[in-house]
């Protein structure tokens, strides 16, 4: 059976884009008409875009219930991140715990748009992070597929932030990792989401 599904983020920010646009439509109208009315919409809905910016609690599980086999590939993700002598040889090793949106419907092979951009970026970015990893928090959340083809899985996703260095600016950044629920050959965790470091 193919499945093909989108990455759930991607209509959460066309929904962001669209209270923003919104917003400032609303904002140029009150600047012509000065009308109270639009203060109070404007206002509100600001309130509710800036609450649907940040990632959901609900689904909050505590770091020591983050499953060992999931926990290993993080500390696989970032070793490979620390310790490749380059993008390249980096990529070469990453695409064994890619999964999901980030590779091809082979399941071998990144996606051409993964090496220079959100790899590219956690590559050059892992320094700033603590070492050992300092796990911060992690939420669980049920994909109903994520990927393309015959390589496209579901499963639990775990959604974990790592913190930055003593010293260092920023609030921690996530990583996401899916265990596969049901796939014929994809029966190990995977990582689904990064480029946030």
């Amino acid at each position: 059976m193919i499945l093909n599904f989108k990455h759930k983020t991607i209509y959460e920010n066309y929904f962001r884009t669209f209270i923003l646009i919104y917003i400032s439509y609303l904002f140029k109208i009150l600047m012509k008409k000065k009308i109270t009315l639009f203060i109070l919409i404007t206002m509100s809905l600001c309130s509710l875009s800036l609450v649907s910016f940040g990632q959901s609690k609900a689904n909050d599980i505590g770091v020591a219930q983050l499953p060992t086999e999931v926990k290993k590939v993080l500390d696989e993700y970032v070793d490979m991140l620390i310790n490749s002598s380059s993008l390249e040889d980096c990529a070469a090793k990453f695409s064994s715990i890619a999964g999901g949106g980030l590779v091809n419907e082979d399941g071998l092979t990144l996606r051409n748009r993964v090496q220079p951009y959100s790899l590219k970026k956690d590559y050059e970015n892992i320094k700033f992070y603590a070492q050992p990893l300092n796990i911060t928090r992690v939420n669980a959340t049920y994909s109903n597929g994520q990927g393309f083809g015959e390589s496209a899985i579901k499963g639990m996703v775990y959604k974990i932030w790592i913190a930055k260095k003593n010293g260092q600016v920023g609030i921690p950044a996530p990583i996401s990792i899916m265990v596969p629920d049901g796939h014929p050959t994809i029966t190990t965790p995977k990582v689904v989401n990064i480029g946030s470091l």
